[in-house]
């Protein structure tokens, strides 16, 4: 039976405190896993020098590492240089983009976007009012519209996979304050999969979510550090099975 072992992660909010943990986890995953997925904020405050902590990680794995920034990504406002000294190392790093490849022999297509904030039934941003709250809602759309070109994109692949920091669905915030989900994600971000019906979807951001969810039948996993209470999980995928269904969580990191 083919199979592919994704290892994903969120949320490592890395910076040289925490390098010796972050270079043994990667090391470990690397006999564990064949890609590995890093859903957002892999720095603590987005200064290059804790993205050079992750950088050297991924540098020493021969296997394919695929990534969307988060929010702490964005903080000190220097993004190009994280992504160019991440994708110095070989992460791949999405925003509002996609890309494919061939592992094992499966075609696998991953759309990828941070995402944004903007709530769910019962708590919205709307598009109305200051033009202020108006950019916020008009930035959540780029991303949907971004997710939904992605998803297209890969619609032949084998195996595709939506890749996020911010939540698309209420169902891995459990756990977290209702009073905050409207800016834990939006479920605005789950029109593209409930049109394209991806085979995984994956994110962070929620610190204090629930690991498993779904949109409709979409799995959908919140694979932040502080949820998963480890490094990574590994999934271990039937190429052969539809819609994600022969997905299993495998030992984690």
């Amino acid at each position: 039976m083919p199979t592919l072992r994704i290892a994903a992660a969120g949320d490592l909010h890395a910076d040289e405190r925490h390098g010796a943990r972050i270079a043994e986890a990667f090391d470990q995953v690397a006999n564990a896993a064949d890609l590995v997925l890093l859903a957002g904020d892999l720095t603590a405050h987005g200064e290059p020098h804790e993205a050079e902590v992750v950088a050297a990680a991924c540098a020493r794995l021969e296997i394919p590492v695929y990534a969307v920034l988060g929010n702490h990504d964005y903080h000190a406002a220097r993004v190009p240089e994280l992504t160019s000294l991440l994708e110095a190392a070989g992460v791949v790093v999405l925003e509002r983009s996609w890309t494919t490849a061939s592992i094992n022999g499966t075609s696998l297509g991953i759309a990828g976007t941070k995402g944004f904030v903007g709530g769910f039934p019962g708590s919205t941003l709307p598009d109305f009012g200051e033009p202020l709250l108006r950019r916020v809602y008009a930035e959540t759309g780029k991303d949907v519209a971004a997710l939904d070109r992605g998803l297209a994109e890969i619609a032949d692949c084998r195996l595709r996979i939506a890749l996020l920091h911010y939540s698309p669905t209420m169902s891995t915030l459990a756990g977290e304050p209702e009073s905050i989900w409207t800016y834990l994600g939006s479920n605005r971000l789950d029109g593209p999969i409930q049109k394209h019906h991806p085979d995984l979807v994956f994110h962070g951001h929620a610190h204090a979510g629930t690991f498993a969810g779904a949109i409709g039948r979409v799995p959908v996993y919140n694979v932040a550090v502080h949820v998963m209470r480890r490094d990574f999980f590994v999934f271990e995928l039937d190429t052969d099975a539809p819609g994600g269904q022969g997905a299993k969580l495998e030992t984690a990191v």
